[in-house]
């Protein structure tokens, strides 16, 4: 029982960082890329993109909260 614990717990942090990590590195090249292209905008791209990567943090960090949860609780 405790070798599936572990596994699930390995899986779901594996899967809940590789998502966001993903996420974070496309939206990441859009926004240089429409830097590139239009550079006035800057503020805007660059405010916005802060705050989408704030929420694929969040995402991350509750991946996070759940494997440790299946780890050690229950």
């Amino acid at each position: 029982m405790e070798i599936s614990r572990d596994l699930v717990a390995g899986l779901t942090i594996a899967l809940g960082g590789f998502g966001p990590a993903m996420a974070i590195g496309k939206m990441a090249a859009a926004a240089m890329e429409s830097l590139g292209r239009n550079p006035e905008s800057a503020a805007s791209i660059s405010s916005t993109l802060i705050l989408a990567l704030a929420f694929c943090e969040a995402i991350a960090i509750y991946a996070l909260v759940v494997a440790l949860a299946v780890k050690f609780v229950g």
